[in-house]
């Protein structure tokens, strides 16, 4: 576990500043450390964005973060900021909500995200769960997948909470008493495969299973609303 984290931003700050300089258009952090729920296994995500990205750039960042310490916990975000501005808006509720700023402001991306656009994010977390689990429960047969799995989930959970309260909540301690009992039960279970050591015993094949089920609820609770029309692939052939 990194000590400073704050130290360890500076420093990414310093380097990132001296490399691209007025192209840095933001420094933030997400994940565990952003929420100040790291642990020994945590990893740091770092979120950067420049005012554009060519494979140069992405080298040299590269070469940057094999300079501080803790490179093999390193990873997180790296994007232009044009591309940001046309990302798929469902991906982006979760980085606009999920992220510290240390550098810059992306609070804009906010306004151009609407209700359905976290409902099309919980969709899609859901649907991704789903065929995950039923993947490995037949072909894989993995331990680690279910745990980066329920990792995943807490994302999906958050998004359903938001839909329900108004309200994102970052940390998890925060986020348990307003839950469902539902998708209560899939954070605690997230909590408890986050918080063990590889060698524990744990029943992989039912956590499995009670992750599929609740995905298919999801799926089927967060179904595209009746007003949405497909698209119409040849027009009026009359």
């Amino acid at each position: 576990m990194v000590e400073d984290i704050g130290a360890w931003m500076q420093s990414l700050e310093d380097r990132l500043l001296s490399c691209f300089g007025s192209r840095l258009v933001f420094l933030g952090i997400q994940g565990s450390y952003g929420r100040g729920e790291a642990h020994d296994g945590s990893d740091i995500d770092a979120v950067v964005i420049l005012d554009h990205v060519a494979p140069d750039d992405l080298r040299a960042y590269r070469t940057l973060l094999d300079t501080l310490p803790y490179r093999d916990r390193t990873c997180g975000f790296f994007s232009g900021l044009r591309e940001l501005e046309h990302w798929e808006r469902s991906d982006l509720f979760q980085l606009v909500q999920d992220t510290t700023p240390i550098i810059g402001d992306i609070g804009f991306l906010e306004d151009m995200i609407c209700p359905e656009d976290v409902r099309r994010a919980v969709r899609i977390g859901a649907c991704n769960i789903y065929h995950a689990c039923g993947h490995n429960m037949v072909h894989e047969k993995s331990d680690e997948i279910p745990r980066a799995l329920y990792k995943s989930a807490i994302f999906t959970v958050q998004a359903v909470s938001y839909l329900q309260t108004g309200v994102y909540r970052k940390r998890r301690t925060d986020l348990l008493p307003v839950l469902r009992q539902s998708e209560r039960a899939i954070l605690e279970t997230a909590c408890t495969l986050d918080g063990s050591h590889d060698g524990v015993q744990v029943n992989f094949d039912e956590l499995s299973g009670d992750l599929l089920c609740w995905a298919s609820d999801i799926i089927e609770e967060y179904s595209p609303d009746e007003s949405e029309t497909p698209m119409d692939g040849g027009g009026d052939n009359g």
